[in-house]
């Protein structure tokens, strides 16, 4: 799963293989509500077994396709590897009792902040300059965010929100990170970061081995698909992206995750879904179409 550095005569193409990857991460992320609604645990038993069969999935997918390559890349990870590892791990451990101590809108329109949180630490790291119309496309998802979250509770507590921003800024280290060393495969992180957050969330979990043998099916989809899946594409995807831009279309996550609810339950989205999540979806689109018109004048 080692890839080349993306050079000058192919950096147009894995330009735009880096967006439809972090996309598709997107998509696979915003069926997080969907599975939760199907599964009647604690947070922690969920995370517990999420955790466990994404990053055995991964793990296994790595040595069935690369063999002992595969194995030494997962018991010999350097040391950005590792990095990368424990700042994801740390943002899903962060994410749930962020929730639990303040709103969910608090904790979402913290991590739609994370366009701007991943375009100055990419500045300082990589002295990598945002672009113009990706911060603005940025400020225009995040207006898009605040509206679908509009009538929550005003109510909030300070260390809830400081876990939340915690977690914004451990998302937008690690995008920098992998962006920084690009040059890496990190598909091993994203196995260990799984299985990391799955060790610590179990002595938090409530009877986490009494689940039912369908549960325990749907909560191997919430890891393959949900996790193990939309983890390694963004991390393949991010790559090849500036650090903000990987930020923006991550946030398609928040005005999908509604879709797939109304989807399976029938459960219809207010208004105010449908005018942010085409603000966050408009501003997206537009910065991508945007980026393609200006490859072939770049390339």
């Amino acid at each position: 799963m080692r890839e080349r550095a993306p050079g000058v005569t192919g950096a147009p193409s894995q330009h735009r293989l880096g967006i439809a990857l972090v996309v598709a991460a997107a998509i696979a992320w915003s069926t997080a509500p969907f599975f939760t609604r199907l599964l009647p645990y604690d947070s922690w038993t969920i995370l517990f077994w999420r955790g466990l069969f994404g990053g055995g999935l991964i793990a296994a997918m790595m040595v069935l396709l690369q063999g002992r390559a595969g194995l030494r890349e997962l018991t010999r990870m350097g040391k950005s590897g590792w990095l990368v590892a424990s700042y994801s791990t740390a943002a899903m451990l962060a994410f749930i009792p962020a929730l639990q101590l303040t709103s969910v809108s608090n904790v979402a329109i913290i991590i739609a902040t994370g366009p701007f949180l991943a375009a100055a630490l990419a500045w300082v790291w990589l002295r990598e300059i945002p672009r113009l119309r990706t911060m603005l496309a940025s400020v225009v998802a995040l207006a898009g965010v605040a509206i679908i979250l509009g009538d929550a509770r005003a109510g909030s507590d300070i260390l809830g929100i400081a876990l939340a921003i915690f977690m914004a800024l451990a998302i937008a280290a690690m995008t920098v990170m992998v962006r920084r060393h690009k040059e890496n495969s990190m598909v091993a992180a994203a196995a260990i970061s799984n299985i990391l957050g799955s060790v610590v969330s179990i002595p938090f979990a409530h009877g986490p081995f009494s689940v039912s043998g369908f549960d325990l099916f749907i909560l191997a989809m919430f890891g393959f698909f949900q996790v193990a899946i939309g983890l390694t594409l963004f991390f393949i995807g991010s790559r090849f992206l500036p650090s903000s831009q990987a930020a923006l279309i991550s946030t398609l996550e928040t005005p999908l995750m509604p879709f797939w609810v109304w989807l399976a339950f029938a459960e219809v989205p207010a208004l105010r879904v449908f005018v942010g999540g085409a603000l966050v979806m408009g501003a997206v689109v537009a910065d991508i179409i945007g980026d393609m018109r200006a490859q072939p004048k770049s390339g």
